[in-house]
Formats: C-alpha cells, structure tokens, sequence
C-alpha cells in the first residue's frame, strides 16, 4: 500500500535521522518533511514503532498515513512541479 509519512520534530539532529530511516524504508522524498512508497502492512507497522523514539519534544509528531490506490487517486495535489502518489493507469475505480 501506499505510504505517506509526515513529520514535525524540533530536534535537527533526530530530524535528519528521520529522514535518513525513511529513505531506508525506500521511501521518496515529496516535501522537507513528507515521504512517501510504497510499503506492506508488516513493514508499516514496524517503521511506526521505530518512529517513536525521535518524538521527544511536546511539540513532535510523527503521521504514518496508508493509502489505497482510490484514495491515493483522489488526491488534489498543488505544486508548480510535477508530483504524483501513484500511477493513474494502475488505477480501477469500481
């Protein structure tokens, strides 16, 4: 399923620690502090126990978001550049 993770962490050095693990997860970068792939229901649940640990601050928090294709599809997505959660074609709306 598609992943998206979103985060806000006030400590620099744990927030680059974040985004170092997520890119081991093999998931992209779509903002400074949004990610997003495309990960099992097994892997999902252990990278949200591993997130946990750089929610330190009062003010931290970490969003492990899935995603079915439909809702993926659904998605109004902003930007000036081209950037797409999945591919359309793979899409069957029922």
């Amino acid at each position: 399923m598609i992943t998206l993770v979103i985060y806000d962490i006030s400590d620099d050095k744990d927030r680059s620690k974040l985004a170092e693990l997520l890119m081991n997860y093999g998931l992209e970068r779509i903002q400074y502090s949004g990610f997003k792939g495309i990960l099992n229901t097994h892997d999902r649940l252990i990278l949200a126990k591993e997130v946990r640990r750089f929610v330190t601050g009062d003010r931290d928090s970490v969003y492990v978001i899935r995603l079915c294709k439909e809702c993926a599809s659904l998605c109004q997505i902003i930007s000036s550049k081209e950037v797409t959660l999945i591919d359309k074609s793979q899409v069957r709306i029922v």
